[in-house]
Parts: C-alpha cells; sequence; structure tokens
C-alpha cells in the first residue's frame, strides 16, 4: 500500500499529537501514525505527575526564573535556545489547554500550582495527581478528531525513514496486525516517539518506547545529542507486589505529604547526600540524579531494603491526612495489601526519561532538511539532568514548534518521493524468511538485562567496555537479515526490526558514556567521580558508512543565538 500527505508525523503520543494539530492547523494534510494506538501509546499518557509552566497564578512567577532552574538542573549542558523556547513558551501552551478544557485543578478561582523538585517556587499545575496524563491524552484525543486534515493510523510501525538526493520524502512502514508493507510520501517527517527506557530492565515506559526515533534518525543522516544521559526515576516501586497501577506513582505523595526515605536503620538518609546540590537547603529539593545517588549508595553500603531499594514512608501522617491526599487510591493501595498509615514501601530507581536525542536546531528540523523531531525524541533542551515538570511541557512547545515548522517547510514545496527512497526497505522486509537465529524474545531480555547491569546510573570504564563488547556480539548474532515466522501479524519479525534499533541506540549511549570521563547529572562514572570543567560540552552521534561517530561541541549558551 502507498499512502500520500504532506506531512507524517511518526508517534501519536502528546508531542506527536500537538504535532499533528499545529500541522494541520497551519493548513497541511497530515498522516499521524503510531506503533500502538494513537493517543493511547507512549509516556503522556502514563504521567501521573505534574506539568512545570511559570503561569504566576499563585505566586509571582516569570518563565526566565523556571528557565534559570532548567539550566541549573542541565549542569551547563542545556541548549538555551530550546531551553529558553519550553519556558517561554510553557504558560501559552498550558493556557491552551485549559481552554480545550483539559482540567487543571483550581484553587479560589486560580490554577493550583504545585512545588516539584528543583523549582524555586510552586510552579507546576497538574489534573489530579493520578490522572494528569491520562487527561493530557483524552484532550488531545478529542482535540485530532475533532480537525479536519489528520489521517489516524494504528498498529502502524515506521521503519525506515525515505530519503531522497539528502531530503527526507517519507518512510517504509509496516502494518503490525497485518504483516502489509507501507510506503509513505511526505513533503515533511516529525519525529515524536519518545524516549529509550525500554532498553532497561526496570522502566516506567510503555513497551513501544526502545528508541525507535533515534535509530530512524540515524540511519536518515541525522545526529544524535547527550546520548549518556538517561534519567532513572529515584522510587520506582519495588516491594509489595503493586498491580494495575503505574510504579512511579509516588512522588507526587511524597512532596505533598512529606513522605520520608529511610534505609534499613529506618533512618532518613536523604540529606546526608544533599550537600552535592549547591542549591538545596535541606528540603525535598534533591534532583533525580541526586535522589537515585543516594539510594544506590545507601543499598551499596549495606543499608538497602530487603528487595534491594529503600524504604519510603507515610507512617508519620496521620491516617485522616493520608486518605485526603490519596483519596479513591487508598483503597486501591488496600487492594494490594498496602496500609500506608502502618506500613512503608520499597522503592528504587527505574528507567524513567532520556534527556539526549535527536539533534535539532530552534525550528526543530535535524541536519536533513524535511525531518523534524519533538517532545522526548529530541535532545539537548534538558542537558545532563531534565527538571522535574518539564516533560509533558515540551511535548506540548516542541510539538507545536515541529508541526508548524514542519507544514511550513512541506507547503513550499512539491513532492520529492520516489519509489527508489523506499526500494531498499521494502526489500529488506520482503527478505523476512530467516529462522535459523536466536530467539527474539529472549535476547531483547537479555539486551535489558546487560543495560542495566553494565550502563545503568552508575558507570565504570570497565563495565562500559564489557557492555559494548556484549552489543557488538549481540549484533553479530541476529545479523542483517530480518528473522521471521512467516505469518501475517508476526512477531519475530517485530521483535527483529525491534533488536535492530534497540541495539544501535544502545551502542550509541555506550560510547558516549564510555567517552564522558566524569560524573555530571543523569550520568554518573564511579571511576570518574565529580565535575570535570573539561567536559562542559555536548557529544554528538552520527552514523558513517554504518559506523557510529562521536564529535564533541560547545554547548549553546546563548538562547537568542541564530
Amino acid at each position: 500500500m502507498h499512502l500520500e500527505t504532506e506531512v507524517l508525523v511518526i508517534g501519536g503520543g502528546g508531542a506527536g499529537m500537538y504535532a499533528a494539530l499545529e500541522a494541520a492547523r497551519t493548513g497541511a494534510s497530515v498522516v499521524l501514525a503510531d506503533r500502538s494506538i494513537v493517543g493511547r501509546g507512549g509516556a503522556t499518557v502514563m504521567a501521573q505527575m505534574t506539568v512545570a509552566a511559570a503561569l504566576g497564578e499563585q505566586v509571582p512567577d516569570h518563565w526566565e526564573y523556571h528557565l534559570a532552574d532548567t539550566l541549573a538542573a542541565g549542569r551547563g549542558l542545556c541548549d538555551a535556545r530550546l531551553a529558553a523556547m519550553l519556558c517561554e513558551e510553557g504558560p501559552h501552551r498550558i493556557r491552551e489547554m485549559d481552554s480545550w478544557k483539559v482540567g487543571w485543578a483550581r484553587e479560589d478561582g486560580h490554577i493550583k500550582q504545585a512545588q516539584a523538585p528543583g523549582h524555586d517556587r510552586p510552579r507546576c499545575v497538574y489534573v489530579d495527581f493520578l490522572s494528569t496524563g491520562p487527561a493530557v491524552s483524552r484532550t488531545l484525543r478529542g482535540r485530532v478528531n475533532a480537525v479536519g486534515g489528520i489521517r489516524r493510523i494504528s498498529e502502524l510501525a515506521i521503519v525506515d525513514i525515505a530519503v531522497r538526493d539528502g531530503e527526507a520524502c517519507g518512510a517504509t512502514a509496516l502494518h503490525l496486525s497485518t504483516g502489509q508493507i507501507v510506503t509513505i510520501g511526505a513533503k515533511a517527517v516529525v519525529i515524536a516517539t519518545g524516549g529509550l527506557t525500554r532498553l532497561y530492565r526496570r522502566n516506567s515506559a510503555s513497551a513501544n518506547m526502545g528508541g525507535d526515533g533515534y535509530a530512524l534518525a540515524l540511519r536518515a543522516g541525522a545526529e544524535l545529542i547527550d546520548m549518556e544521559f538517561v534519567q532513572f526515576f529515584p522510587i520506582g516501586h519495588l516491594a509489595p507486589r503493586l498491580v494495575g497501577m503505574d510504579p512511579i506513582m509516588w512522588d507526587p505523595f511524597r512532596y505533598k505529604l512529606g513522605g520520608k526515605l529511610l534505609n534499613a536503620e529506618m533512618r532518613e538518609f536523604e540529606t546526608d547526600y544533599a550537600a552535592r546540590d549547591t542549591r538545596s537547603d535541606g528540603r525535598y529539593v534533591l534532583t533525580r540524579d541526586l535522589a537515585t545517588y543516594a539510594i544506590f549508595k545507601e543499598v551499596e553500603a549495606g543499608r538497602g531494603s530487603p528487595a534491594g531499594g529503600a524504604y519510603l514512608s507515610f507512617q508519620h501522617v496521620p491516617e485522616a491526612e493520608i486518605r485526603r491526599a490519596f483519596g479513591p487510591v487508598v483503597d486501591r493501595l488496600a487492594a494490594n495489601g498496602i496500609n500506608l498509615a502502618a506500613q512503608p514501601v520499597e522503592v528504587a530507581p527505574i528507567a524513567h526519561y532520556h534527556m539526549g536525542g535527536v539533534r535539532v536546531d530552534e525550528r526543530m528540523c535535524t541536519r536533513v532538511p524535511g525531518l523534524f523531531a519533538c517532545g522526548e525524541a529530541l535532545g539537548g533542551a534538558n542537558g545532563a539532568n531534565r527538571l522535574s515538570g518539564n516533560a509533558i511541557t515540551e511535548a506540548f512547545v516542541f510539538g507545536a514548534r515541529a508541526g508548524q515548522n514542519a507544514a511550513e517547510h512541506a507547503l513550499a514545496r512539491s513532492n520529492g518521493y520516489s519509489a527508489d527512497a523506499t526500494r531498499c526497505t521494502v526489500d529488506l522486509l520482503r527478505s523476512a524468511s530467516r529462522r535459523d537465529g536466536p530467539n527474539t524474545a529472549a535476547t531483547i531480555a537479555t539486551l535489558q538485562a546487560l543495560m542495566s547491569d553494565k550502563v545503568g546510573p552508575f558507570r565504570t570504564g570497565r563495565t562500559l567496555q564489557a557492555a559494548e563488547t556484549a552489543l557488538m556480539e549481540i549484533t553479530s548474532e541476529i545479523g542483517d537479515r530480518p528473522l521471521a515466522a512467516e505469518s501475517p501479524c508476526d512477531p519475530v519479525l517485530v521483535d527483529w526490526l525491534d533488536l535492530r534499533n534497540m541495539l544501535l541506540v544502545a551502542r550509541s549511549v555506550t560510547a558516549a558514556a564510555l567517552a564522558r570521563t566524569e560524573s555530571r547529572g543523569a550520568h554518573q562514572r564511579e571511576d570518574h567521580p565529580g565535575l570535570d570543567a573539561a567536559w562542559e560540552i555536548n557529544q554528538i552521534v552520527s552514523l558513517e558508512s554504518g559506523r557510529l561517530r562521536l564529535r564533541r561541541q560547545a554547548p549553546t549558551i546563548d538562547r537568542n543565538a541564530a
């Protein structure tokens, strides 16, 4: 099957839906494709947290204060142009979502704003502490459904970006439920596929966030930036068993009720590590990288909880106050055998977000003309560590920017698609008949264990070198011809295509982490502790003649730079 459109948006999460909306409002026809279900996959729909924006509804605020906090969390590596755009345009997008009836929580007639880690004042809006992401996704789905010119296609996995004469001109895809090959001609392509946390054994991501967009960008000729910086959410649920609830649900209740992190001695330990953050005054303001460090160090010292994490306790909070704060969640926890007034839960770091991604300019355009990126798929805005609450904000802001600029690019051009641009990938998919390779599902599990154990939140040169060797061995094992079960809905072929992407992205993360011989933000080298001023640089990854290449450049510190 062949489709034609002016703008192809790859990924139907928050950023992708916003990009599609803005492209359609600009006047372009849009195909919005997602490998799961449009509006119900990706990270946004899973988010239970808050959204950062300097609205100044309850306390005086300005976007430049938000920017200062964002840059501080980024440890000197933020692209100031992107960070400033995020902070300056964030309030407009929050108010736009408000006009679309998303349902931001209010107090005394004002949009309510909560304090979150790393912010200098209450700045983060929410719907409620467990439903912000679902409410955002539902609102955007409704807008997408109501706007003409957007064709939504679910269960469509993009395999490769089509490039003709150096310019993006469409894509080749696989319809997952039928096995049908689909080619798409487009005058502009937007990558909105989210991050890479599926690379790790314990993660908070949906199953389709294995770094697809990064691999698509690399193979199309674009560059990646800051790939070594993987953010681990410090208090992902560990024990007792929790069924039907998000493992990262604890953070808003922790800072709302003053939940305490305790070690095996039932002693609070966070302030032992607060001195590592010069902005900390002993309150709960440790950024996520520092909180992750604190828990890992307590476990390493033999003071961890039985399941290998730390305790999170609300036992000092009156039971009635817990119920007021948690509402019906208390009953859902009780169904899991958890009584917060009587027992702590165990928590531990979990792969949650990726600061790196596709390198773009202020128009969200890559170095490949016609190829754009937005949301978590792009890198540079967050530097070495993302400030809490910025993820959904960047989905709104960068999604809208990418959609508008992609539409303007598309409307100024004639269709450059040619069947020659998709022929190699079509031939690759048609050749899918091998059955002599490894078990692909088991190989994905092996890859996830490898990344968790060797390229996790704390690394050494030895573990990273071991990971590089193992990744190359796995790459050789799966080969360059697709494995398949030769059925219309072929999970073996899908796993092979996922491994093709995941391995390329895992190698990018590992190479960048091995090269950066310091500890900064979410990248912690146990053999190179502490910041090194010489490493206040970004690392850029490209794919040249099938080989990964690294180069370095100074961060863009002038937010007004062209």
